[in-house]
């Protein structure tokens, strides 16, 4: 696959964003698929890819080897053969300078399906696990529509320009779809459910967290009893409201420390922390870790 170009996104000592690299792209689609492995460049050739950087896009790793690990929004992630991992927009990852990463990888730009796809999809299911272990029948139908897609996006002689990108988004969402009910169905046997009222508290979570710590304001807000609400998130995370919203915030935090050089100060303002002094306190009882010493630990 082509090389993306990574760019420096805030300066410094900053973690690198690396952009989708729609101009490299055949025909300049908003996708791209190929192999990984020696002899193939599918991402920047001079960024450190082992540290910590963000991606504006999605990539889908399919591995044929293995184990590999690879850490997403600072949790590790152990893959081998068979095994798929979903990256997505915003989040930071960091991959294995010891491992060979070898398989297909797909990488899509934002925006290159229509609305109604993404939410059928579920693109931007945060919520959901990255590391997706198939069964034998869900990983031969996953090959399968991933070698399709693969052949419509190398074919670039067949079809005009529009009907070509018209049929790779068809391509794509059959094999999306396939990748998303693996997703949903992976976090119902790991004790989720689609239950309304917890889709909306993630919902409402991922929109305020940022100004809005409280159980009961959100309870509020969706037109439920706290107690509703601790059922529901209990039965669908196993943890409680609070904690929920705390494990965004912490997330947010996080990512924040490691992409940008803010003052730790700021880092707390931008996730509801006016004063940097809780939220260090904050950021320490979740972590067992000084805001600072995470920071100084991915640079």
């Amino acid at each position: 696959m082509a090389d993306t170009t990574a760019q420096d996104g805030d300066g410094g000592d900053g973690i690198r964003t690396f952009p989708f690299p729609v101009d490299l792209s055949v025909l300049g689609v908003g996708m791209q698929v190929g192999p990984m492995g020696t002899g193939r460049t599918w991402h920047a050739v001079d960024a450190p890819l082992e540290r910590v950087h963000r991606i504006d896009f999605h990539v889908v790793m399919l591995f044929s080897e293995g184990p590999v690990r690879h850490m997403v929004d600072f949790a590790e992630y152990e893959a081998t053969a068979g095994d798929l991992l979903w990256i997505r927009p915003g989040q930071v990852h960091r991959f294995s300078a010891a491992d060979d990463y070898r398989g297909t990888v797909l990488t899509m730009q934002p925006g290159f399906l229509p609305r109604a796809t993404v939410e059928a999809t579920g693109l931007y299911r945060y919520d959901l696990p990255p590391l997706l272990h198939p069964d034998d029948a869900q990983l031969t139908a996953l090959r399968s529509a991933l070698a399709q897609l693969r052949r419509e996006y190398e074919d670039t002689t067949t079809l005009p320009l529009s009907l070509h990108t018209a049929v790779l988004r068809h391509s794509l969402t059959a094999f999306l779809l396939r990748l998303a009910h693996l997703a949903a169905s992976s976090d119902r046997a790991a004790g989720g459910q689609a239950d309304t009222t917890f889709t909306l508290f993630r919902d409402a979570v991922e929109k305020g967290f940022a100004t809005n710590h409280s159980v009961s304001a959100y309870a509020d807000q969706l037109g439920y009893s706290r107690r509703t609400l601790v059922r529901a998130v209990r039965a669908a995370t196993g943890q409680t409201p609070k904690g929920f919203i705390d494990r965004r915030v912490v997330l947010e935090a996080k990512r924040l420390l490691a992409h940008t050089d803010l003052p730790i100060g700021r880092v707390g303002a931008a996730v509801g922390f006016p004063d940097a002094a809780n939220f260090s306190k904050f950021f320490h009882q979740h972590t067992e870790m000084t805001p600072a010493a995470f920071r100084a630990e991915l640079r």
